[in-house]
């Protein structure tokens, strides 16, 4: 039996690398899926050796409640030791984030996997960030009604409350009663068919030596905010 699983990511910062070399640290306008299933895995505590086929084969879509601001940190780390192992030098790098942004993933497959990892989000074995380390939710990522069992992805993103506080939503209504704002909330979701929109983001494996990741084909719609609006406001911050 298929059900749909809602997963809050909403933080001050983010951060969802799919094409990352060396000292260029990217980030992706919305949750990558290797993210969201590598956050799984540390609440359900599967270590980066064990398999991920059954996370990586749910379908995935991302409501995008709060666009967030594209910002760059420069790192110099010291003493990196070279590919010889015969030197340290500095290492320098710029790495991407997304400042104050919302996101609502949904994941739909197996009803009992699901169940499984909602239940693992309410009590996850290891810490939960978004897409960094450093980078902690301001809200946690279980929503008590998350598990929607009758419902597939567009359905459950299309009636769940907005991740915003009334004063942001507040906010961008006056921005669309003025004309200043389309009115809209963006959706990223899987397809099925062949798009010019691709993400090079399935996970194969973590693994620190054998890792590897399978591409996918996504495609962007549309919601209407006023109408996702009038479904509630969820205070997250």
């Amino acid at each position: 039996m298929s059900a749909t699983l809602l997963v809050a990511l909403a933080g001050p910062m983010q951060s969802w690398g799919t094409r990352s070399r060396f000292q260029e640290r990217d980030t992706d306008a919305e949750p990558s899926k290797s993210g969201v299933i590598g956050l799984l895995c540390a609440a359900l505590g599967r270590d980066r050796a064990e398999p991920v086929e059954d996370l990586a084969t749910l379908a995935m879509g991302v409501r995008v409640d709060a666009e967030g601001i594209p910002a760059k940190d420069y790192h110099t780390t010291q003493d990196v030791v070279t590919a010889d192992g015969k030197k340290r030098t500095p290492s320098v790098s710029n790495r991407w984030y997304l400042a104050d942004a919302a996101f609502l993933a949904a994941l739909q497959g197996p009803k009992d996997l699901l169940e499984e990892v909602h239940t693992a989000l309410a009590h996850p074995k290891w810490p939960l960030f978004l897409g960094r380390k450093s980078f902690v939710p301001s809200l946690p990522p279980f929503l008590k009604d998350g598990l929607q069992p009758d419902r597939n992805i567009w359905q459950a993103l299309a009636a769940y409350p907005l991740l915003l506080t009334q004063n942001r939503a507040q906010r961008r209504l006056r921005q669309i009663d003025s004309g200043r704002d389309a009115g809209r909330v963006r959706v990223v979701v899987d397809s099925q068919q062949p798009t010019h929109e691709t993400r090079h983001d399935i996970p194969v494996s973590y693994d620190w030596e054998t890792r590897e990741y399978r591409e996918r084909f996504v495609s962007t719609q549309y919601m209407d905010f006023t109408t996702l609006k009038e479904n509630g406001v969820w205070e997250c911050i």
